[in-house]
């Protein structure tokens, strides 16, 4: 008996000492809108568990060593804030990659090239008025024209920018403000228009949403869009073509990102 009293401290810290060499596993999570967006990924994945949450499909596993989990949202903002933030609230998340398709709105800018968002707006924030849309961007008593702009983490930029030179070369990579809203361009003159009021590289319907969502979550995030066409007249058509290409091109991305890592 005086062995067991000897022993008691010793097996009262046993399950603390345990509990130090089992921290909770952190994850690098990795949103998009469409399945083809996802496809190649789950393809190099190393898949340990599907899991549903609201009608959302969660994937866990492993891409080069690395743990990660990916879903699949669906389009738009309120579908990527979703899926987004259920990911965040159901798993221990340490920094998210959105990746995708998007309408390239510059000149230089080719279809298959490629858009690192170092920032993000809603372009379709604000009032409509007898004058006309009036942008507010987020400001909470959409009383001004200066809006909102949502920062990516810095250090996964470079690591986006950095990943997407290697995989495609310095000419086809661009880095820049990107703008979201619910609606597919396919306009020259409103692309005019977001290139002169935000200096916008590109459009799509999901970034600025997970930038929101992952800030009040205090979560590092980067936006990665490749262009399937150039938000013109011809813009539906182009996608048609190349959505498939350019998505596989973001996808290929975000593995050189965790080959990294």
């Amino acid at each position: 008996m005086k062995h067991l009293y000897k022993l008691m401290p010793l097996l009262l810290l046993t399950p603390f000492i345990s509990g130090c060499n089992n921290a909770p596993v952190q994850y690098i999570g990795i949103v998009s809108a469409m399945d083809n967006e996802i496809a190649l990924l789950l393809e190099e994945m190393q898949v340990e568990k599907k899991e549903t949450d609201g009608s959302i499909d969660f994937y866990t596993g492993k891409i080069h060593n690395k743990n990660v989990v990916i879903t699949k949202s669906g389009i738009g903002k309120i579908r990527a804030s979703l899926g987004v933030t259920t990911m965040l609230n159901d798993y221990n998340i340490k920094e998210v990659y959105f990746s995708g398709i998007a309408g390239g709105l510059r000149d230089q800018e080719k279809v298959l090239d490629v858009v690192i968002g170092d920032s993000l707006v809603e372009h379709d924030y604000g009032r409509y008025t007898n004058e006309g849309f009036i942008w507010t961007g987020g400001d909470p008593g959409m009383g001004t024209d200066k809006g909102e702009v949502y920062y990516c983490d810095p250090d996964l930029v470079k690591l986006a920018y950095n990943s997407a030179v290697a995989v495609l070369g310095e000419e086809h990579v661009f880095k820049g403000l990107i703008a979201t809203g619910d609606q597919f361009i396919e306009n020259e003159e409103y692309c005019a228009r977001l290139v002169e009021q935000f200096d916008a590289y590109a459009c799509e319907m999901e970034g600025a949403s997970v930038a929101v969502a992952c800030d009040k979550y205090g979560i590092p995030a980067v936006v990665i869009r490749a262009l399937s066409d150039k938000a013109d007249g011809k813009a539906h058509e182009s996608y048609a073509d190349f959505g498939d290409k350019a998505a596989r091109n973001s996808s290929q991305i975000i593995l050189k990102m965790l080959e990294s890592r």
